[in-house]
């Protein structure tokens, strides 16, 4: 009883309440002869009405698993046929009488070249299918964190419009500080201007008072005496050329272009002539294709650890002197510092040397092999890894959670196709070296494409990139033997090129202070070199 009706109930939600077709109850049966919906009481009715193709009675829910074929002509018989005049399934009693003299064929033949067309475009659908699934998680992800990366650009507007309205607030004071200086002085000059001309004026009253007395008078002596004075007494004086300032509000745009300029050269200049103040040879081995010095980082006391073509990590001081070697387990090519230890990616895993000078295996990246590395202000990791010919960039903690996958652009297409070295910019940009594709590429911090930088001519050769505190992009051209000077925006400065040249530059690293450390590939020379102005 209750159960079957609760099952009823769960079939009609399922089925929107279909309705029998004789008396509007919900239904429970379908004849496939005649089309029909039946409830049922009604199967029972249906059943005593004549047919020429008589009834085939099932369960609605199976109405459609119908496997077999019905002749067209003749209902009651299957299909045994196929008529190729006519292009339709046929039965037996067809063969002799309406298609007798039509070119007919095995039914099992056409259901094989029916099932072979839909076989292939199905498989044409299937071999999509990854395709189609991988935008649609790509797409998904984008809809989770298009708030988030609007609501980033929105506070990065609301930030840069606060840092304008403080450097105009700040301008409109000292503007005003100008027109009062100005105002003070102009007073001071209209009052002794005053001062002056009230006592002109009284001068001159007193002179005239004493020409009418003198008009009356026989006194010649005092008249020869008045006459000097009266012809020294000057009739005008010199009147002030002090005019009152004209439209002072255009100062402010004359400011804010100014500002603007400066904002395009931020901050420090770069120097004419590159020096180089150390020249230090790190001694590496030459592997099979003559490469020594492959990467470096410096520490926080300003040493610097360098990788080459040998098991060992090597940590120099300024000056050029090697003060300690610790053992790794591959060449040293993808160098980092992370929380004041020294960092290399190794076979599938990223692996730092502790105080102990131990390798220990920090995280592991599954099936992708990790290339650069460098570590965030976030206090995360950047990894390049590579998969056959799939690339990414991956945020991992410190344990190896993943925190955040950089791999595709907004219309679902790789952004890299090699990637090498890593580098994040004060601005939160990631900046990546790609090998294949011979660029630059820069995301934002989300992930979302910013700038791709190919070299100002066709013989760029990309190799490696770090970024200093000012923002500049630092990139070295192997084949080019220099070095490219990018400001934030991806846009080419200029090149270093320091006295007495760079030969194939692989490495590099800022050291601060306006220097920077290059690493020579083939020779194993590391060159300091001065870029920044004082």
């Amino acid at each position: 009883g209750s159960t079957k009706s609760s099952m009823m109930e769960s079939r009609d939600e399922a089925q929107h309440v279909v309705e029998c077709d004789m008396c509007q109850q919900p239904v429970s049966f379908f004849c496939r002869r005649c089309g029909v919906n039946l409830c049922d009481p009604c199967v029972l009715i249906h059943l005593r009405v004549k047919s020429k193709n008589g009834h085939d009675i099932v369960d609605y829910t199976s109405k459609d698993d119908d496997d077999t074929c019905h002749c067209d002509s003749h209902p009651q018989n299957d299909c045994s046929a196929y008529c190729k005049t006519c292009e339709t399934p046929i039965c037996m009693l067809c063969v002799t009488i309406k298609h007798k003299s039509h070119e007919i064929s095995e039914l099992s033949d056409k259901i094989e070249e029916l099932l072979k067309v839909i076989a292939t475009e199905n498989d044409r659908l299937q071999s999509f299918k990854h395709e189609l699934e991988r935008i649609f998680e790509h797409t998904t992800k984008l809809l989770s964190s298009i708030s988030s990366i609007y609501q980033l650009r929105k506070d990065e507007v609301t930030a840069r419009g606060e840092e304008w309205h403080k450097q105009i607030e700040e301008t409109v004071k000292k503007l005003h500080q100008e027109l009062d200086g100005m105002q003070k002085e102009h007073e001071t000059i209209l009052q002794k201007q005053k001062e002056k001309f009230e006592e002109m004026v009284w001068k001159v009253n007193k002179i005239n008072g004493k020409t009418i007395k003198l008009q009356k008078s026989k006194n010649v002596t005092e008249m020869q005496s008045f006459v000097p004075v009266i012809q020294k007494q000057e009739s005008l004086s010199e009147v002030s050329q002090y005019s009152f300032p004209q439209l002072y509000e255009y100062k402010i745009d004359e400011y804010l272009e100014n500002k603007l300029k400066e904002n395009e050269l931020s901050g420090r200049i770069l120097s004419e002539i590159p020096t180089v103040s150390t020249v230090i040879d790190t001694g590496f081995p030459a592997d099979e294709t003559k490469n020594r010095l492959f990467d470096m980082a410096v520490t926080d006391d300003n040493k610097v650890w360098m990788g080459g073509a040998s098991s060992e990590l090597k940590l120099f001081d300024l000056q050029g002197n090697l003060h300690h070697t610790v053992s790794i387990t591959t060449y040293g090519i993808y160098l980092c510092m992370y929380n004041k230890q020294v960092v290399y990616t190794g076979t599938k895993a990223v692996k730092m040397i502790s105080d102990t000078d131990t390798v220990v295996t920090m995280f592991t990246t599954g099936d992708w092999e990790p290339y650069g590395v460098t570590s965030a202000t976030s206090g995360d990791l950047l990894v390049c890894l590579r998969k056959d010919d799939q690339n990414k960039v991956v945020r991992y903690s410190s344990t190896g959670t993943v925190l955040q996958e950089i791999q595709d652009d907004s219309q679902c297409q790789p952004l890299y196709k090699e990637v090498a070295y890593i580098s994040e910019n004060v601005n939160g940009d990631i900046i990546v070296t790609d090998w294949n594709k011979n660029a630059v590429i820069a995301v934002d911090r989300l992930g979302i494409f910013r700038y791709s930088y190919s070299g100002k001519d066709t013989k760029f050769d990309v190799c490696s990139v770090a970024t200093d505190s000012v923002g500049y992009v630092v990139v070295t051209d192997y084949k080019g033997d220099k070095i490219h000077i990018l400001n934030r925006d991806g846009r080419f400065l200029r090149y270093i090129i320091p006295e007495g040249g760079i030969n194939k530059p692989h490495a590099v690293c800022i050291l601060g202070d306006g220097e920077m450390m290059v690493g020579e590939c083939l020779t194993g020379i590391a060159k300091k070199i001065k870029y920044l102005e004082e």
